[in-house]
């Protein structure tokens, strides 16, 4: 992954907490972290808009404020709604990013992981585009693994988790189809990172 215009720097999480080699896309859903904590758990979920439909930009516009509530019948239960995430991770790989890390996205809702609630305080979302009924991209993986690696590396992050994980029997994603072994593989990150998944 490297920075566009011609650059040979590697991508990088910056000093304000953005993917340098993303597509910057600033929602104004976020506020600051309780405390200025830092982020220890990166949150994996999957999003599309409508659902099953990955030829719009609506999760871009949904997550910015902008999106058409009248051009879809799925989206007038969106009405009103203000939602964001760090990160999305579209079908092709492409990175978006619509929060800083150091702040806190509105991704989590009602959640919980190892007795501490409120999850957003201290968690950065990856959305990846996608359902719970279809398996993900090839060209997804290939972003998220290193992603993941870039966070680890700039953040005191000890686990990753899915939505489901956090938020059981409200929340689903990001689904069986999630292959959470080769995000572990790709990640190159011990077993204790990966506390859903049985050990070796």
């Amino acid at each position: 992954m490297n920075t566009g215009g011609g650059s040979t720097d590697p991508a990088h999480i910056d000093g304000q907490g953005w993917l340098t080699s993303a597509q910057r896309l600033p929602s104004p859903n976020f506020e600051a972290r309780p405390g200025n904590a830092a982020p220890t758990l990166i949150v994996v979920h999957n999003i599309s808009l409508p659902p099953d439909d990955f030829t719009t930009n609506a999760i871009a516009d949904f997550f910015l404020n902008r999106l058409d509530h009248d051009a879809h019948p799925y989206f007038d239960q969106l009405r009103g709604l203000r939602v964001s995430a760090h990160f999305v991770i579209r079908r092709n790989g492409e990175i978006q990013q619509f929060v800083s890390c150091d702040e806190r996205a509105w991704h989590a809702g009602v959640s919980s992981f190892r007795g501490r609630e409120r999850c957003n305080d201290f968690s950065i979302g990856i959305e990846l585009e996608g359902s719970d009924r279809l398996p993900f991209e090839d060209a997804q993986y290939g972003a998220l693994g290193p992603l993941v690696r870039l966070l680890v590396k700039r953040y005191p992050i000890d686990a990753l988790a899915g939505h489901a994980d956090i938020a059981p029997g409200r929340k689903t994603d990001p689904g069986t189809h999630f292959d959470w072994p080769r995000l572990r593989h790709d990640s190159a990150l011990p077993p204790s990172f990966f506390p859903f998944l049985p050990r070796d």
